[in-house]
C-alpha cells in the first residue's frame, strides 16, 4: 500500500469514527469552535474578523495559519489559544480512535475547508494559500 493510499485509509477511518464518538452521539472531528476553554469570545471574534478580512486561513494540518504576517499581539494570542484547543481536542480524538494526532488534525482540515465560506483562505498540506470561490 503506497503512503497515499494508506494516508487516505487513515483520515478516512479518523471520519468514520471521530462520528460516533462520545457515547454515539455525533460529533464532527473538532469543529472550528473548540471546547469554550480554548477561546475568549473576544479572540473568537477577532479570529473571525480576521479570516473573513484574508489574514487568517485554515491549514491542512486542521490548524489556523496567517495569511499574511500580523503584528497585532491580540490577534497572535487569540489563533494560539484556538490552535492549542485544537491541539487537544486532536488529542483526545486520536486516543478514542487509534489515530496519530496528526491524522486527526488532517480529518477536520478536509471537514473545514468544506465548509469555508467563500472569499476565505486555506492552505492544503503542501500546497500554498488559496482563496475559496
Amino acid at each position: 500500500m503506497t503512503n497515499r493510499m494508506l494516508r487516505k485509509s487513515t483520515l478516512a477511518r479518523v471520519l468514520a469514527v471521530s462520528l460516533a464518538v462520545a457515547g454515539g452521539a455525533f460529533l464532527t472531528v473538532a469543529l472550528p469552535s473548540v471546547p469554550a476553554t480554548a477561546q475568549s469570545a473576544a479572540q473568537k471574534a477577532a479570529v473571525d474578523g480576521a479570516k473573513a478580512a484574508g489574514q487568517v486561513g485554515e491549514q491542512g494540518d486542521g490548524f489556523l495559519g496567517f495569511v499574511t504576517n500580523s503584528t497585532d499581539a491580540m490577534l497572535r494570542q487569540a489563533v494560539e489559544a484556538i490552535n492549542a484547543g485544537r491541539a487537544q481536542v486532536y488529542r483526545d480524538i486520536a486516543m478514542k480512535t487509534n489515530v496519530s494526532e496528526q491524522a486527526a488534525g488532517e480529518a477536520t482540515a478536509q471537514q473545514l475547508f468544506a465548509r469555508l465560506p467563500a472569499g476565505q483562505y486555506f492552505r492544503p498540506l503542501n500546497g500554498g494559500w488559496t482563496r475559496k470561490s
